[in-house]
């Protein structure tokens, strides 16, 4: 007379068991909806501020473009300065956002970081 015994264990009896991380994510986004629904809209980064559509990958390309362009020094049309500064020079030296585009002659820039804003990109 042989019994059979059946051993298993207690991971596969509960297969939709959670990990303590995922458990306190599942936490976090009930509470956001929940909060979003009351009106507290401040803590739902899901939704868009002010209704305003946000284009990443064309800022990403363009971030990317300026880093390459102040590395490598490589003359820049007026055009092209005004797309990575956001707004069009409007004398030799321009400068904004910690940027500056001086004009080497007629329609050749060269755009380069201000050194006195850059202190902290070195450390």
């Amino acid at each position: 007379m042989s019994t059979s015994k059946e051993n298993v264990s207690t991971s596969s009896t509960l297969p939709s068991e959670l990990k303590a991380e995922q458990a306190l994510g599942l936490i976090g986004l009930g509470l956001m909806k929940k909060m979003s629904r009351e009106g507290v809209s401040g803590w739902d980064w899901s939704s868009e501020a002010n209704n305003e559509k946000v284009d990443l990958v064309s800022l990403r390309q363009r971030l990317e473009l300026t880093s390459l362009a102040i590395e490598t020094g490589a003359p820049l049309t007026t055009s092209e300065v005004t797309h990575l500064l956001g707004s069009r020079p409007g004398s030799s030296k321009a400068e904004r956002g910690g940027l500056i585009a001086r004009r080497i002659s007629r329609n050749v820039w060269k755009l380069t970081r201000n050194e006195k804003d850059n202190s902290y990109w070195r450390n």
